[in-house]
């Protein structure tokens, strides 16, 4: 195939293997996700028949967990981090610590070297996001606060696997690694290992406070600016221009992780009201780019190792599946927080994905793992990944099970705790619901002030209120002019004005709205507008007032029937004005 059209095969066959192996899955009553990796094994290098470019389909699959990562942001805020920190940081640092020294010493027993056994033991030590977001979103766990705290500690291990990164050059220069290369061994005979570690956390600091200071104020201003415009596919291109523009930026400036600069543009964009609309518009693509990151995985296998590692494979899959989970449900019960809450964080974590391709990559080309290795743990995950359901699924057996037979470690240990951190997260989810539901009382106390919006559907109204700039006159101001051109149309929010015309006055309240007939004619003002009380307007602007009658036809046509109607009212008048003089 012609290499320009490698892009075009990769995604083609990809999708359409995907959801082929997809359904077959589902009928056979698994997850979706195993017919991806099929699909991805099918087309991958190591099987016969067409391969797929696994350069290409590995960066498509970055994309997906990109625009994955950004939607967890989207409803994760900074304050569901704060409320998880006494559970997360703790735990999640303890688990990695004690996983890596656990594939350390499995990596002892088959005689690999100590820097061979701590690249195994920190691919094995930190879970795949994607797969664990999957779990959760099948279960509707994502907003619990089991599912809170799992997100939560999975952020930690993704900000401990960037520093990760970053020192194992310098471990493998102190080791001796004779695979390095001179520029790895250039920078670790340059810069100690605390003056990187320095840098390296400085370079994260900087990331954060740039997060928290600069973007609630810019992502949410410049949102609304493009949301004003009116453009749908202008406001879907921004949000994922913001995804993938922060992401991108994170990485190259501060060193951070495509995914980990992700979430936290999705969290800056959750203070935004328009949140939901971009989580919306985000959706598909995040699902279809998704299983590109499974059908990568897939191609990454190498099914022979079931057959030439056999007993390395069960163990590596014990270690990821029991080992790693009884250590984070250890964590969990010794912070005194309650059984099922350690239960639904082992079973996520039961499982490797992303962080350990990298790592165990890095390994490989640092001269630390061999081929064989790097082998081992793609199996894993491959593994861990199918068999993460029917973990879940033992997970919550078990949580009946110790429920009936040891009733006061499942209902009451930890419960204190896990009571504050519940208070905690309602308190925050209620503020979040508090914020929407104001958005829509604006909305309906729109329709109810001026009916004659209620011809237009919920995006229309939202877009309104962007639009709608406020303006208040005090009686007697001469809001308009006759012989002005006209540049706004004004909806009366609460008030009066006086339409003075020759030898009459017509009184207008809240509700009714004018300035409009000499936008629909192009003209010039007809009348001089005084309010005769204090007043709050809405007003729209000729440009934005031509928009958006332009997309919504019903309620321009309302609009002019309205203008035709005063107009000739007007010409009557002037008639009877006339007949009497």
């Amino acid at each position: 195939m012609h290499q320009d059209m490698a892009l075009v095969a990769t995604v083609a066959i990809s999708f359409v293997l995907a959801a082929g192996f997809g359904y077959v899955a589902d009928r056979l009553r698994l997850p979706p996700l195993v017919g991806y990796l099929v699909a991805g094994i099918l087309i991958g290098p190591f099987t016969p028949g067409f391969n797929a470019d696994s350069a290409l389909a590995a960066q498509l699959a970055e994309i997906g967990v990109i625009l994955l990562m950004f939607g967890v942001g989207l409803h994760f805020s900074a304050s569901d981090l704060i409320a998880v920190r006494g559970i997360a940081i703790p735990g999640a640092i303890g688990q990695i610590i004690l996983a890596t020294l656990l594939g350390i010493g499995l990596c002892t027993l088959w005689g690999w070297s100590l820097g061979a056994g701590l690249v195994f033991g920190l691919s094995v030590s930190v879970a795949s996001t994607v797969v664990l977001l999957k779990a959760l979103e099948e279960r509707n766990l994502v907003n619990s606060p089991n599912g809170r705290v799992a997100i939560g500690w999975l952020i930690v291990e993704d900000l401990a696997m960037v520093l990760t990164l970053v020192l194992l050059p310098i471990v493998a220069e102190v080791l001796g690694s004779q695979g390095a290369t001179a520029a790895h061994a250039t920078e670790a005979g340059g810069t100690s290992i605390a003056l990187t570690i320095l840098v390296t956390l400085v370079k994260l600091g900087a990331f954060a406070v740039l997060a928290v200071m600069l973007g609630p104020r810019l992502v949410p201003w410049l949102l609304t600016l493009v949301a004003r415009t009116g453009s749908r596919e202008l406001f879907t291109l921004t949000v994922l221009a913001i995804a993938l523009g922060i992401a991108f930026g994170s990485a190259t400036i501060f060193g951070v992780s495509f995914a980990l600069g992700a979430f936290f543009a999705g969290v800056i964009m959750s203070e935004s009201h328009l949140s939901h609309r971009a989580a919306a518009d985000s959706l598909p693509l995040q699902n279809a780019f998704s299983v590109l990151f499974f059908v990568s995985v897939g191609m990454l296998f190498n099914p022979m190792i079931l057959i030439h590692q056999p007993l390395a494979v069960i163990a590596i899959l014990a270690l990821i599946t029991c080992g790693k989970s009884l250590i984070a449900a250890g964590f969990v019960l010794l912070l005194r927080y309650p059984l099922p809450m350690a239960l639904t964080v082992a079973a996520s974590l039961a499982q490797i994905g992303e962080f350990s391709f990298i790592v165990a990559g890095l390994g490989v080309s640092l001269g630390l793992l061999s081929q064989e290795g790097h082998d081992l743990i793609l199996a894993g995950a491959i593994l861990s990944i199918t068999l993460n359901p029917l973990v879940f699924g033992a997970a919550a057996k078990l949580k009946t099970a110790f429920a009936r037979s040891m009733p006061a470690l499942a209902g009451q240990y930890g419960q204190s705790k896990f009571a504050a951190l519940t208070r905690d997260l309602d308190i925050i989810r209620e503020k979040a619901e508090e914020k929407e539901s104001q958005q829509q009382l604006k909305k309906q106390q729109l329709v109810n002030t001026f009916p004659l919006f209620s011809e237009v559907n919920e995006h229309a109204l939202e877009e309104l209120l962007l639009l709608f700039r406020p303006a208040s006159a005090s009686p007697g101001d001469k809001v308009i002019r006759a012989g002005e051109r006209g540049d706004a149309m004004y909806f009366i929010a609460a008030g009066a004005v006086e339409v003075r015309l020759p030898g009459k006055a017509i009184l207008l309240e809240a509700g009714a709205f004018f300035g409009e007939m000499a936008l629909l004619s192009g003209g010039l003002r007809t009348a001089d507008v005084i309010a005769v009380d204090f007043c709050q307007f809405l007003k729209l602007d000729r440009r934005d007032f031509n928009i958006f009658m332009a997309r919504h036809p019903r309620l321009r046509a309302a609009v002019s029937d309205m203008a035709r109607e005063r107009k000739q009212m007007n010409i009557v008048r002037d008639a009877q004005t006339d007949a009497v003089d």
